[in-house]
């Protein structure tokens, strides 16, 4: 389950989650977003409830977006702790974008 989070909602559902949470920054716009979006559910959806996923709409939440840095989309940033720990842009493939976010053994 996929939930979409604002400036209101980001702290809460991101930074102060216990368990590490995929954000993905994305636009309705994007066509690799929209290719990229099945890939994270199903990693999510591999790692069993140990993992989050939350989308950032970047026409709506640009200050999200200035704050993480984001340039280019989609833009796959993995908070641990309320940190950023890993990221990924682009539309990849499944085994790399695990491998961008340290979520297998490289």
């Amino acid at each position: 389950m996929t939930t979409t989070v604002t400036e209101q909602s980001f702290e809460q559902e991101v930074l102060q989650s216990d368990k590490p949470v995929i954000v993905d920054f994305w636009a309705e716009w994007c066509g690799p977003c929209h290719a990229v979006s099945p890939v994270l559910d199903k990693i999510v959806d591999e790692h069993n409830g140990d993992l989050k996923l939350v989308k950032v709409n970047i026409d709506e939440e640009q200050g999200l977006a200035m704050r993480y840095g984001v340039q280019s989309i989609p833009t796959i940033i993995l908070f641990k702790g309320g940190q950023p720990a890993a990221a990924a842009i682009g539309a990849q493939p499944k085994p790399a974008l695990e491998k961008a976010l340290g979520l297998v053994e490289a």
